[in-house]
């Protein structure tokens, strides 16, 4: 067994099973398995580690980063509130499950601490897990054809859906639907995960304070 293959092959199998029992064993965190990513992504890529995630240098652009991708987050968040969030809880008959951020409700400081936690954990470890490394890695292993692809993004949206089954049925049916429309906008956007994380983190920010202000 030659070192490329390990490297390229072993390693990212490593990962994903280390991270599935992170989950099962009930201790899954984001962080972790986002220490782990760049962990395997160092091993198998070296100094272009984070170029392999998407973390462009040429595509860091403020105005893309402050303008346009709070704007995406807007119109994201307008689909899964008007569109996504009834038309599922319609065909489900359930209501997504909010409970886990009751305590939240009306506390700011609490509010604030979660923002910044969400930021770290949603915005950047779930789009370095989801879109910069499991995306690329089934790219690398099931090719770039259009059915390559679509199972791509199908197969990581359902699993995003399932990590977010506190939610309820209905909240990881939504949920792998947004995750579906992130990995799109990944693809589309040529891989710049600058740009995801902004998109992820501007749509938690507006979540959490309808959370905040009770809306939900």
């Amino acid at each position: 067994m030659n070192k490329a293959f390990l490297t390229t092959k072993v390693t990212p199998v490593i990962v994903l099973i280390l991270c599935s029992l992170l989950y099962l064993s009930g201790y899954f965190q984001i962080i972790i398995a986002a220490f782990l990513v760049l962990i395997a992504s160092a091993i198998e890529y070296r100094k272009d580690l984070f170029k392999s995630l998407g973390f462009q240098k040429k595509r860091m652009n403020l105005k893309d980063l402050l303008i346009t991708a709070p704007l995406f987050s807007g119109g994201l968040f307008l689909i899964y509130s008007f569109v996504l969030v009834p038309g599922v809880t319609y065909l489900t008959g359930q209501e997504m499950d909010f409970s886990a951020f009751d305590s939240y409700n009306g506390s700011l400081s609490a509010t604030l601490g979660l923002l910044i936690l969400m930021w770290a954990s949603a915005a950047f470890g779930e789009e370095i897990i989801f879109r910069g490394y499991l995306m690329r890695q089934f790219e690398k292993f099931f090719g770039n054809s259009k059915i390559s692809l679509v199972l791509n993004i199908a197969l990581l949206g359902v699993l995003f859906g399932f990590l977010h089954a506190y939610q309820g049925i209905t909240g990881q049916i939504v949920t792998g639907i947004v995750g579906v429309l992130l990995a799109i906008i990944f693809y589309l956007r040529k891989y710049d995960l600058w740009f995801n994380i902004a998109v992820h983190g501007f749509f938690d920010t507006i979540a959490l304070v309808f959370i905040y202000k009770g809306w939900y």
